[in-house]
């Protein structure tokens, strides 16, 4: 039986505001040992940051991380995936739009967690994929 985004996701999902500073958004991440949050704009997402994010599109680029935001570097697209899609389903999305992870959303499109490919790669072997 295939395993469901579901069973593997991440249900904790941290929002902060565009105007956050990275310096203040790499702090929460370590503080809630997470890789990402959701950045918003008043009350809707704007956007995506990850840890790697904040390296390369900040710091190797020479940003001050206490005056960029995160509205500064965010990815825009948010890529989501129903809750009960398959983790094939979502490893095939992440493949075919080139990211690590993506939205997790009911069926109403209210964002019930995150997937990443480290997610994914913790899933226990399957007896039946033998």
């Amino acid at each position: 039986m295939a395993r469901l985004v579901a069973d593997a996701m991440t249900r904790r999902v941290v929002y902060l505001p565009s105007d956050t500073s990275l310096d203040e958004a790499a702090q929460a991440m370590r503080d809630q040992g997470i890789g990402d949050v959701v950045v918003t704009s008043g009350p809707t997402m704007a956007g995506i940051v990850t840890d790697r994010d904040i390296v390369i599109r900040a710091v190797a680029e020479g940003l001050p991380a206490k005056t960029t935001t995160l509205g500064a570097i965010a990815t825009r697209e948010l890529i989501m995936i129903e809750q009960n899609a398959t983790v094939e389903e979502a490893v095939q999305a992440m493949r075919s739009r080139a990211v690590r992870r993506l939205l997790v959303c009911d069926a109403d499109r209210k964002v019930v967690g995150l997937i990443s490919l480290s997610d994914v790669a913790l899933l226990p072997a399957s007896s039946a994929a033998a």
